[in-house]
C-alpha cells in the first residue's frame, strides 16, 4: 500500500493559500483610483499634482503613489519633470494625430489575425452592438453609446491573443476618451461612426476581412478623414490644443 503523507502545518497553509482569490496589490488599487480621479475631472489636464495631499486622501504611503505614477506615465497619462513634480498630460492635437494613427495598425492588423474566427454568430453581435449605439443616441444617452461602442470593437478584438496589443488599445482608447469622460456629442460623427460601422459588419458577413481591416485603417483611425471631426469634438471639451491646431 502507498505510504499516508502526514500534513504539516507548512503544508497546510500552502494548500490554503493556493485556494485563496488573489488579493489586488496596493500599487494597483492606487493607480485605479487616479484613473478614476482623472476620469471624474478631479484631477485635471496641466495641473500639478500635490502628492502628500493625494497620498493622505487615499491613506497610503508615497512609496505606492509613486509606483501608480511610473506606470501611468508609462501610458501617457502624466508627466514626471525632474525637480518640478507631477503633472497630467494634455491631450494635445498631435498626441490625437499619433493615437489614432497607432489605433488604426493595430486594430487593422488585430482584425486580420483573427479573420479565421470571425463567425456569424460574432459578426450578429456586432450589428446588435451598432444598433445599440444608434438607439442611444437617439435618446441622447453618452455612456450608453460609449459603452456600446467600445464593445462593439472588442466584439472582435477579445479573438486576439495578443494581449499585450489588445492591453495597448484599451489603454490609448482611455487616453482618447476619458480625459475626463464628458457627457456629449458630435452628433454628425457619431452617426458616421455608425455607418462605418455598418460597412465594417457588411463586409465582415461577405468574409473580406481584408478590405474591413483596411477600413479600421484608412478611415475609421484615419487622423485626416475624420479631423474636422476631431477638432470639433475636442474644442468642445475644452482643449485648446485641439481646438486651435
Amino acid at each position: 500500500m502507498p505510504q499516508r503523507l502526514t500534513e504539516t502545518p507548512e503544508s497546510v497553509e500552502k494548500t490554503r493559500a493556493a485556494e485563496r482569490p488573489p488579493i489586488r496589490c496596493l500599487r494597483e488599487e492606487v493607480y485605479e483610483h487616479l484613473r478614476v480621479l482623472m476620469n471624474t475631472g478631479r484631477l485635471q489636464p496641466g495641473r500639478f499634482l500635490n502628492l502628500n495631499a493625494l497620498a493622505e486622501e487615499i491613506g497610503i504611503s508615497r512609496t505606492p503613489l509613486r509606483d501608480a505614477l511610473l506606470r501611468l506615465e508609462c501610458e501617457g497619462f502624466v508627466e514626471i519633470l525632474n525637480r518640478r513634480g507631477v503633472r497630467v498630460k494634455e491631450l494635445t492635437l498631435d498626441s490625437i494625430r499619433d493615437i489614432y494613427g497607432i489605433l488604426g495598425g493595430l486594430e487593422s492588423a488585430a482584425l486580420r489575425g483573427v479573420a479565421e474566427k470571425i463567425t456569424p454568430r460574432i459578426v450578429d453581435r456586432m450589428d446588435e452592438l451598432n444598433l445599440e449605439m444608434s438607439e442611444a443616441l437617439d435618446r441622447s444617452e453618452f455612456p450608453g453609446f460609449y459603452e456600446a461602442n467600445l464593445a462593439f470593437h472588442d466584439t472582435y478584438l477579445s479573438l486576439s491573443s495578443n494581449e499585450r496589443m489588445i492591453h495597448w488599445i484599451h489603454i490609448l482608447k482611455h487616453r482618447l476618451y476619458d480625459f475626463p469622460r464628458l457627457e456629449g456629442f458630435v452628433p454628425e460623427w457619431e452617426r458616421e461612426s455608425i455607418r462605418e460601422h455598418q460597412e465594417l459588419v457588411r463586409l465582415l458577413d461577405e468574409g473580406r476581412t481584408v478590405e474591413a481591416a483596411d477600413l479600421l485603417r484608412d478611415v475609421h483611425w484615419s487622423f485626416s478623414h475624420q479631423e474636422p471631426f476631431i477638432r470639433r469634438y475636442y474644442a468642445a471639451r475644452g482643449s485648446e490644443a485641439a481646438a486651435g491646431g
